[in-house]
């Protein structure tokens, strides 16, 4: 029996029976988009874990008391910023309770008079308020800019000794303090650049911008810029100035729109201040599409010059660097870009044609010759494309020698790396990418792959949930966690995750119909949750989208071993296997979803079928 102690917090929605009285399912939509667009981000930002759902309410537990305080702060004032325009009888209200106490563990859950405190903590709670115990108030001492109320000894139901209970001031906490940014730089959020050109194909362009103006600012040493991940979190949401400064800490927010006609371009740009809400600098710029990288740069100088920041000498010139004089290779670039985030076969070799256009226009583009390769590893790794290893990695090669500062260059050379099978030289370049920017989504999942190809499922772990961070939107990382954390035997992190995956899968869906990938993935999340009936169906649509797809066919593989329809799998798998590439292979060795073929007699025929195609991978 493994014991610990730990910070635990309890949560409870107020009303919830009348809530689910009122309006069962748009109470449970309403959750449900509450913890994938707020509580879930609020979690892994302070290291927490969700421990389960328990119907009304949650069971998280912390790595510190400071961490667990914080985030119950936190999502406290966001709650009551999101609730400030509905009516009160529709508002989604918590209770919250922490304790620091002993645990007993047992299959990813915990029990004991640790978790039961946090519990009647949660229970004599306001509406809106966190009480904690006298042992949490001790170690949180003056760490955060918090005020709590004595409440004296508190005898709490089935709990036999009295409990010194405080509760949190919120009239007199700044709440806003317990936020990420303790710099004491000037702090800015650059939210996506709204796209005005009427056309939601534009969207890549517009979100293109708003990351190289975050990418210049982050160069300057003088400022402190909430990463992409996060601002990017806002995307296409209502939130306020004042909300958004409470949840980042920053003190200046920049807003912007781009509109794109032809070779026009219009991009209007506004700096606020969070304090007063005053406008600090506003301007628009008409100009022909060339000029793109020029508004970008008088945007940042902008901003450093309204913040009264010094730009050293290094970083003005950095800045005036832009990745291409040519701003068609750019704009190819960035429609690239934005199919291989969608990483299925079809978008990936739509994406590799805008890289070698890009580079074609620019042949100096050290950013697309990156994009070409990181297509390459994709397709050789998945789909065994006939792409010579050595080319992949002269390409690699290319780009570092164009510049050798480009973490984007450095992650392309780790998936080089990565399907030459060269894995301690991969992951040395996955690092030194890292380390240039540690915000980079493409580090990370690549990275993550790696690691599960050798066996690393810790650290793929790791790597993954880092990469789902990153990237709010991104399912996949999402859904190939589910695997990694049932080998693990993590099975309530197996669970969230699947839930968490079926969300993101069904958006991606609608938005690309006819892309296979998100229906195979999230029918995996939906046989782990027991939907049997609804998984099928999605097999069925990643089938019809494209019944020979080798990743398609391995995981509806996958869900017709859960099905035990073990004939119908290792067709399927016979498939796969023929028409995919080598990472198929690596992945399926350590796949907890193929554990009902394993004893199977034909299963050790058919890993002779991959020694025979790939006796490399043995």
């Amino acid at each position: 029996m493994e014991r610990r102690l730990t910070a635990v917090l309890a949560a409870d929605v107020v009303g919830y029976s009348r809530l689910m009285g009122a309006d069962e399912a748009g109470t449970l939509d309403a959750l449900s988009k509450l913890r994938s667009e707020f509580i879930d981000g609020k979690i892994a930002e302070h290291q927490g874990r969700l421990v389960k759902l328990t119907g009304d309410g949650l069971l998280l537990e912390f790595p510190s008391v400071v961490n667990a305080v914080r985030c119950a702060a936190e999502i406290q004032c966001g709650m009551r910023d999101r609730n400030a325009n509905v009516p009160p009888e529709k508002r989604i209200e918590f209770r919250i309770g922490v304790n620091l106490g002993d645990v007993i563990v047992q299959d990813e859950d915990i029990f004991g008079d640790g978790v039961n405190v946090a519990a009647r903590l949660e229970s004599i709670a306001k509406p809106g308020g966190i009480t904690i115990s006298g042992s949490v108030r001790e170690l949180v001492g003056n760490r955060l800019d918090l005020v709590f109320d004595d409440m004296g000894e508190q005898k709490l139901k089935n709990i036999e000794q009295p409990v010194r209970v405080y509760s949190l001031s919120q009239e007199e906490s700044t709440i806003a303090n317990t936020a990420p940014n303790r710099d004491q730089r000037p702090s800015i959020a650059v939210l996506p650049f709204s796209n005005m050109s009427g056309d939601p194909e534009q969207e890549y362009f517009s979100d293109g911008i708003t990351e190289d103006i975050i990418t210049d600012l982050s160069k300057v040493s003088g400022l402190w810029v909430a990463a992409r991940n996060t601002v990017f979190t806002y995307k296409g949401k209502l939130a306020t100035v004042e909300q958004i400064a409470r949840e980042l800490g920053v003190a200046y927010i920049l807003e912007g729109s781009v509109r794109k006609a032809g070779a026009r371009v219009r991009v209007t740009g506004q700096l606020t201040s969070t304090k007063d809400g005053g406008n600090l600098w506003a301007d628009r710029f008409d100009r022909d599409l060339t000029d793109i990288f020029a508004i970008q740069d008088e945007i940042t100088h902008a901003i450093v010059a309204q913040l009264k920041v010094k730009l050293l000498p290094q970083e003005a010139e950095s800045i005036g660097q832009d990745p291409t004089d040519n701003v068609e290779a750019y704009t190819y670039y960035l429609r690239g870009r934005d199919f291989l985030h969608r990483r299925s076969k079809h978008y990936c070799r739509i994406a590799r044609q805008m890289f070698a256009k890009a580079v074609a226009l620019d042949p100096n583009y050290a950013r697309a010759y990156a994009g070409m390769a990181d297509c390459d590893s994709f397709l050789y790794l998945n789909y065994r494309v006939d792409v010579p290893i050595d080319a992949l990695l002269a390409t690699t090669e290319k780009a570092l020698s164009l510049d050798n500062t480009l973490p984007e260059a450095h992650a392309s050379r780790g998936h080089a790396l990565a399907a030459a099978r060269r894995y301690p030289e991969a992951n040395a370049e996955f690092e030194k990418a890292i380390a240039l920017d540690p915000n980079l989504f493409e580090a990370y999942y690549g990275y993550a792959r790696a690691s599960f190809a050798e066996g690393q499922l810790e650290q793929a772990a790791r790597l993954f949930e880092r990469a789902s961070q990153l990237r709010r939107d991104d399912y996949q990382s999402v859904c190939l966690l589910i695997h990694i954390y049932r080998s693990l035997g993590r099975l309530a992190d197996c669970k969230d995750a699947a839930r968490r995956g079926i969300e993101l899968a069904e958006k991606e869906l609608s938005s690309h119909p006819d892309d296979p990938r998100p229906a195979h993935l999230g029918a995996g999340a939906l046989f782990e949750l027991g939907e049997m009936e609804r998984a099928r169906e999605w097999i069925s649509r990643a089938l019809a989208i494209d019944p020979d797809d080798p990743l398609t066919l391995y995981n509806v593989a996958c869900g017709l071993t859960k099905l035990r329809d073990y004939d119908q799998a290792f067709a399927l798998l016979e498939r796969a296997i023929a028409g995919g590439g080598p990472e198929l292979v690596n992945w399926a060795k350590y796949d907890s979803d193929l554990d009902g073929l394993r004893n199977d007699a034909r299963y050790p025929a058919l890993l002779a079928r991959v020694n025979e195609l790939f006796p490399d991978t043995k």
